[in-house]
């Protein structure tokens, strides 16, 4: 049953639990928090500072209220130890690690939605908001999931939940040791794949409808050399200004809504 915990020696004793991490991961930033918990995911508890009632966090507090999570109020400046800097708008959730999938998970989603597979490849994103912002376009896209590498990536965190506003907990995420091998079972599942880098074709001239995986590549080197040979097709994004790129998340909304109009457009 949901409740506030008004008592101050457990409100401490969670507080100093939190704190101490152990399997638990922690979220922050109402956006984030409400979709967590709207995504059905195991969530321990809520923090929320104490004095914060009001507006968005009321919201915050009925919903978990509802779903049976306990509601701690926690002095603001353990919530902004807790936080480390990241900006907590007065609510935290301590909630199970997200859980990793399988390429062939991301595959049966589609496969669920009676749709062609559509897939995104971060190879090397190491920004925690790029990342972030990554998921959230793949979400608003309509990907069915996004593959990252072990080494040399960040994974999801806190930062990255955050930077997602939400988006992190309606997405499926493969973390994979090797994604030139990722791409070879991706190609054996029949997809075409996509390598954004700055020397391809412009975007708005290839056909990405059907069974299709998009490669973005990391905020320094791009597409590394192994998975760029794995690329059936190169695409570009044409610049027109004196900039002559664009970071690797603003690149990633352009290419995946262009694909998500093309991919809709071929299914009417």
């Amino acid at each position: 049953m949901g409740f506030y915990m008004r008592n101050e020696r457990n409100r401490a004793r969670f507080a100093e639990e939190a704190l101490e991490g152990g399997e638990n991961s922690l979220i922050f930033g109402r956006n984030a928090v409400m979709e967590l918990i709207r995504s059905g995911r195991s969530v321990d508890k809520i923090f929320i500072a104490t004095g914060e009632r009001e507006g968005s966090i009321t919201v915050i507090a009925a919903e978990a209220k509802a779903r049976g999570i306990p509601v701690v109020d926690i002095d603001r400046k353990k919530l902004d130890r807790m936080a480390n800097g990241l900006n907590h708008q007065g609510v935290c959730a301590s909630a199970a690690e997200k859980e990793y999938v399988t390429i062939e998970e991301i595959l049966g989603i589609a496969a669920e939605r009676g749709e062609p597979p559509f897939v995104v490849v971060a190879d090397g994103v190491e920004d925690p908001h790029n990342l972030g912002a990554i998921i959230r376009c793949a979400e608003g896209a309509g990907a069915h999931g996004i593959i990252i590498p072990k080494r040399r990536s960040v994974g999801v965190t806190a930062t990255v939940a955050r930077a997602s506003a939400g988006a992190v907990e309606h997405m499926a995420i493969a973390r994979v040791t090797n994604i030139p091998s990722a791409i070879d079972e991706l190609k054996e599942s029949g997809l075409w794949i996509y390598g954004a880098e700055a020397d391809g074709a412009a975007y708005y001239d290839t056909d990405m409808t059907g069974a299709a995986a998009i490669v973005l590549g990391s905020e320094g080197k791009g597409i590394s050399r192994l998975v760029r040979e794995k690329c059936d097709f190169v695409v570009s994004i044409p610049m027109y200004g004196k900039v002559n790129s664009f970071n690797v998340s603003t690149a990633a909304a352009v290419l995946l809504l262009e694909a998500a109009k093309q991919r809709h457009k071929s299914q009417r």
